[in-house]
C-alpha cells in the first residue's frame, strides 16, 4: 500500500524467564484494514496483543501509531494516546465490573478520557446501545443479566466509545453460539465501514479470519511465519504451522 500503515510493529521482542514469548515481531496494519493474528494456543498472540496496548513492555523493538512511538510515551501523553486503541475481550463478563450498570461502564471511558460533560453522558450511553443495536432499557442493568451476545455487544460499545483508530480483538466470538457469532461479526464489519476503524483481530478460529479479515499473519513460537490474504493463505499454506492449523479446524466437528 501506498500510504504510511497506521499501526507499525518492528522488531518487537518479549521474553519471560527462559521463554521466548515474541522473537522479531514485524507487521503493519492500515487504516480501515482488519489484520488477523492467527496461531496455535502459546504462539505469543495475546502477548502481542498486551505489548501493543502497552498492558506489557516490550524487552526490544518499535510500536508507531499514526507514526508516534507509543514505547516514547509516557504519563498524560500516553493516557491521552490511550483512547486511540482499545480492546474487546474474549470474556466479556470477567472484563466488567460486576456491581456497575451497563450505563455506568459505557460513562467509564467518556468519563477518563474527559470526552462528554457530566451532563451529557447518559444521553451518550444511550447513543452508543444504539450503536451496537441495543435497547435504551439495558443501561440500568448489571452485567449477570445480559446475554452473552449483549454483553459483547456492550464491549463492543465500550471500546468505539473513545473513537479509536485501532481496536484489538481477542478471540470475540470464540464464547458465543454460530448465531450470535454471526451477529457480532456483521456488527464488527458494519462499524469499521461507518467509522474507518481498523481491527488487530486474534483469533484461532480460520473462518471467522476469512469472514471479516483483509490479511492473516500466522505467528508461531514467537515469529510470524506466513502472512497475505486469508484465502490465499489457508489453501496453499507454506509454513508447518499454517498447515497444522488448517489440519486441525478440519477435525473439527460441524456446528449443529
Amino acid at each position: 500500500m501506498s500510504e504510511p500503515p497506521l499501526l507499525e510493529v518492528i522488531g518487537l521482542r518479549k521474553a519471560y524467564a527462559r521463554t521466548v514469548a515474541l522473537d522479531g515481531v514485524d507487521l503493519a496494519i492500515y487504516r480501515n484494514e482488519t489484520l488477523a493474528l492467527a496461531g496455535a494456543s502459546g504462539s505469543g498472540k495475546t502477548t502481542l496483543a498486551r505489548c501493543i496496548l502497552r498492558l506489557i513492555e516490550p524487552d526490544a523493538g518499535t510500536i508507531r501509531l499514526s507514526g508516534i512511538d507509543l514505547l516514547a510515551l509516557h504519563g498524560a501523553k500516553l493516557r491521552a494516546r490511550r483512547r486511540s486503541v482499545q480492546m474487546v475481550f474474549q470474556d466479556p463478563l470477567a472484563a466488567f465490573n460486576p456491581r456497575a450498570t451497563v450505563a455506568c461502564i459505557l460513562a467509564d471511558p467518556l468519563r477518563v478520557h474527559r470526552l462528554v460533560p457530566r451532563a451529557a453522558r447518559r444521553a451518550a450511553v444511550l447513543a452508543l446501545l444504539d450503536r451496537v443495536h441495543l435497547p435504551a432499557t439495558l443501561a440500568d442493568r448489571r452485567p449477570h443479566e445480559l446475554s452473552g451476545g449483549q454483553l459483547q455487544r456492550v464491549a463492543i460499545a465500550r471500546a468505539i466509545a473513545t473513537r479509536p483508530a485501532l481496536i484489538v480483538l481477542d478471540e470475540p466470538v470464540s464464547a458465543l453460539d454460530v448465531a450470535v457469532r454471526a451477529q457480532i461479526l456483521n456488527l464488527l464489519l458494519d462499524l469499521r465501514d461507518e467509522t474507518g476503524v481498523s481491527y488487530l483481530l486474534i483469533s484461532h478460529d480460520l473462518a471467522v479470519v476469512r469472514a471479516v479479515a483483509d490479511r492473516v499473519a500466522v505467528l508461531n513460537d514467537g515469529r510470524i511465519v506466513e502472512s497475505g490474504i486469508p484465502d490465499a493463505v489457508f489453501r496453499a499454506p507454506l509454513a508447518a504451522a499454517t498447515r497444522a492449523l488448517v489440519a486441525a479446524m478440519m477435525r473439527l466437528p460441524a456446528p449443529e
